[in-house]
């Protein structure tokens, strides 16, 4: 939710059937994102502001903020929109929607696989201007799901789903920090093959905008971004500085060469549309000449349009981002839209011949450590679920937005929805307890060898991974004392310390100074301190350098010779741990410890959702895998669990619960929000 050309002639008396009829005659045209380019296989939305730029300029780097229309399906047409701005804001009476009847069944990805003109912009005198798509006039219905947030196994059916509800284009982002987790190694296997993604969307008949960044924004760890950008404090994020640029390159000649096929960035042959997007009081700021402006909303207003047609007026119009819900963060309560107000703006859209992007369709998870954060008042962390209170559930579930939208739909298309995808089974299992545990300070001598450093040092700067830092999960430092006194320290997000195993207390953001009593002999001293998500948005990205970020000291004097363990807690971490004598639970346990249990569930798994009742604050992994952090403060009270990743009979659970041992883990076939 951050921001992010010419005229065609229309071919002449095709032989295939006009995309929609209008009521308002042969002037009535509807608009989509630019793309284009011939290609076997399906077509791509290119990235925003690819064109030269000052090497070395401070200035902020929002053109950098890449949308690629990748339309591996083809989007059919929209509806009329009002013919220029004169006409948006006078209220002249538009059409009915009942009087629309839209026909794209053979504007396909497949079907026009050997198309030689891609998406394409259009502008006639006593029109709007329209979208084209080997010369018809064509309107985008798009839908946001984001593949790495999805299981690779559910993405045909939440594709199938936006199919079913009318959709004709998918949106998804791309994360660079997933995508490239140290410098020159790349991963697009798995949950992360973008090229399976599209493909899968082509072959269901979905065209494809695919938005590659390298910012994106998206309630993503640092937008998006590596975290190792931050090792160099002097090199500025979202700027046009030398440091910054020379890394995207790097990426995008990786990247791209992986799209290029698919359609595809300049001058890297992406010949698709570009596009820039913008929140519409920042569109004057974001906006890139020759390249198609598109704005973000909440909902429909008149004059949400000033200050886009300032800066554009021969081109259609295109919401980037219509937000049907929003993201929740941890303290705050669960956020929702009404259904009924989502299918109203909607309508408006199509009225006015207006392209838009549902933001989420289907939001999904954020797996592991990947969540954003925001930081306006305090730092405050996204939740695990990304459900956003999108048309489809967090678990791909049907909704009150989907039905609302997809008989909108219906009453406009020609031809009849396909029939709508069954539920995913969800199950309850017997509720399970864990029977051993390991104290986190067991676990240390099964970590990878630790960081000796005279002065603390902030988990990206670590000289682990090949040089990459650490990006994600917590870091332990230990250093020895002789005396109490009043310890003060700049911890990124939150630390418990201790003595020894003893708790002491907690540092965060705000608290920075904590009472030390008094020891008779030297003890170690240990802090604790967890990556609770960065900033995903803000010039505070510049500044997420997570861990102890400066000097410790005690009655002023800097403490010194520390030893630092990293705890990414990676899937091979926790293959090891399968071979370490585990303890029997005790009654009660306080501090950071590892809890081990067993799920039963059965020999055809299906999905459900965790319930940890009486547990404090941690983060779950099933079978190594990191379903995320939950935490008693809410507002969310289950993890969803894709049966997809569960085996047949027993699964490992292992908890690694921070304060206080809990007791009984439970299931549910519903989400507690």
């Amino acid at each position: 939710m951050c921001r992010r050309p010419g005229s065609v002639p229309l071919a002449a008396q095709s032989p295939r059937p006009s995309p929609w009829r209008c009521p308002a005659g042969p002037g009535c045209v509807p608009r989509l994102p630019r793309g284009g380019g011939s290609s076997a296989r399906p077509p791509l939305l290119q990235p925003v502001g690819m064109a030269s730029r000052p090497r070395s300029s401070p200035c902020l780097f929002w053109k950098r903020i890449l949308c690629i229309f990748f339309l591996p399906c083809i989007l059919s047409g929209f509806s009329p929109r009002v013919k220029h701005k004169k006409n948006l804001l006078s209220g002249k009476a538009q059409p009915q929607l009942s009087q629309y009847r839209f026909i794209w069944s053979h504007l396909t990805p497949l079907e026009l696989r050997n198309r030689s003109m891609g998406l394409q912009t259009e502008s006639r005198v006593g029109s709007n201007p329209y979208f084209t798509l080997e010369g018809h006039k064509f309107l985008i219905f798009g839908g946001s799901i984001h593949y790495f947030r999805v299981p690779r196994e559910y993405w045909r059916d939440r594709l199938l789903k936006l199919k079913a509800c009318g959709f004709n284009t998918v949106t998804t982002y791309v994360p660079w920090n997933l995508h490239e987790p140290e410098r020159g190694r790349f991963d697009f296997s798995g949950n992360l093959d973008l090229e399976a993604f599209v493909l899968t969307a082509a072959e269901i008949g979905l065209w494809v905008i695919l938005r590659p960044g390298p910012y994106i924004c998206s309630e993503i760890d640092l937008g998006g971004l590596p975290s190792r950008l931050l090792q160099d404090p002097q090199v500025n994020l979202r700027t046009t500085d030398k440091g910054f640029v020379e890394a995207v390159d790097k990426y995008f000649d990786h990247l791209i060469s992986r799209v290029v096929h698919l359609q595809a960035l300049l001058k890297r042959g992406i010949v698709e549309l570009l596009l820039t997007s913008d929140n519409v009081d920042d569109v004057l700021k974001g906006y890139i000449k020759g390249v198609l402006a598109t704005i973000n909303m909440k909902k429909f207003r008149k004059d949400a349009f000033q200050h886009l047609y300032k800066v554009q007026r021969d081109k259609p119009i295109m919401i980037m981002e219509y937000w049907v819900g929003w993201f929740d963060t941890w303290g705050s309560k669960h956020e929702v839209k009404d259904a009924g107000d989502v299918k109203n703006t909607v309508s408006e859209f199509i009225k006015f011949e207006i392209s838009f992007n549902v933001y989420m369709f289907h939001g999904g998870t954020n797996f592991g450590f990947i969540n954003g954060a925001i930081n306006f008042v305090k730092h405050a962390g996204v939740v695990t679920s990304y459900d956003y209170d999108a048309v489809l559930t967090e678990a791909g579930d049907y909704t009150k937005k989907y039905s609302k939208l997809r008989k909108l739909f219906g009453s406009i298309l020609a031809v009849p929805l396909p029939p709508l995808p069954e539920l995913t089974p969800k199950a309850v299992y017997p509720s399970t307890r864990s029977s051993h545990y390991l104290p986190l300070w067991d676990v240390l001598q099964y970590l990878d060898e630790p960081v000796m450093s005279k002065m603390p040092v902030s988990m990206e700067n670590l000289p682990i991974n090949n040089g990459n830092g650490q990006s994600y999960g917590l870091v332990l430092y230990e250093t020895p004392i002789c005396s109490g006194g009043q310890l003060h320290a700049h911890v990124r997000d939150v630390a418990q310390v201790f003595l020894n195993e003893t708790t002491i207390g907690i540092l965060d953001d705000s608290i920075r100074n904590l009472k030390i009593p008094e020891v008779k002999e030297c003890q170690l001293l240990r802090i604790l301190v967890e990556n609770q998500g960065r900033v995903n948005f803000s010039w505070k990205i510049q500044n997420q350098q997570k861990g102890l970020t400066g000097p410790v000291t005690i009655n002023n004097i800097s403490l010194e010779g520390f030893t630092i363990y990293s705890l990414e807690m990676k899937m091979s971490f926790f293959k090891r741990l399968r071979y370490v004598p585990w303890r029997p639970v005790p009654n009660s346990y306080s501090g950071p410890a590892f809890y081990r249990a067993t799920l039963r569930a059965g020999s055809s798994p299906k999905d459900t959702f965790l319930r940890l009742l009486n547990w404090n604050y941690g983060f779950v992994f099933i079978n190594g895998r990191n379903l995320g952090r939950y935490w008693i403060i809410g507002p969310q009270e289950t993890l969803y669990l894709p049966g997809a990743w569960l085996h047949p009979e027993d699964n490992e659970i292992i908890l690694f619960e921070k304060i206080k041992s809990g007791s009984v883990i439970e299931t549910t076939d519903q989400p507690v929000l």
